[in-house]
């Protein structure tokens, strides 16, 4: 289950997006902060938050690419907890936004599949706890992301999934 944030300005500019036990409960809750759309997890102990639709979307319906996004199911991936979008199977991981892959090196005698990253492709976004409040920091936008092509295109549009 989730929720639909409604943005309160906190502490130091941050976005309120809710209670710290609903969404400890719900693991995930999804909000608007500066127009975006975000989705933010409490995985093992750790709250995370990126955009909320995937920074490759090809052949589907927006509110697809979303849905399929907001309820794709965490994993712990070479000691990263990841999303995994079940449209293009990318391998997404929440701390940094990395996208990760399986690769070998074909010149090795007995190649093994290793996880490498594809660099840094959601945008993702500084959460804080106070006193039971869960909120995010605006995202800086001096540094762009392959995510950020998606969330200013749907920006304010009122074309959501949530």
């Amino acid at each position: 289950s989730s929720s639909t944030g409604t943005v309160e300005a906190g502490p130091d500019g941050l976005v309120f997006i809710g209670k710290e036990d609903d969404i400890k409960r719900s693991q995930r809750a999804t909000a608007r902060v500066n127009g975006r759309e975000i989705v933010v997890f409490y995985h093992q102990g750790k709250f995370h938050a990126l955009d909320s639709r995937c920074y490759r979307k090809i052949f589907a319906s927006d509110d697809l690419i979303y849905l399929f996004f907001f309820s794709s199911p965490l994993q712990d991936i070479n000691g990263h907890a990841c999303i995994i979008c079940p449209w293009h199977k990318y391998v997404i991981t929440l701390d940094t936004g990395e996208g990760l892959y399986e690769g070998i090196n074909p010149l090795e005698p007995s190649p093994t599949p290793q996880w490498q990253s594809k660099g840094v492709k959601q945008r993702v976004h500084e959460v804080t706890v106070d006193n039971g409040n869960v909120y995010v920091s605006p995202p800086d936008l001096s540094v762009s992301f392959d995510s950020d092509y998606f969330a200013d295109k749907y920006k304010n549009s009122g074309d959501s999934a949530m």
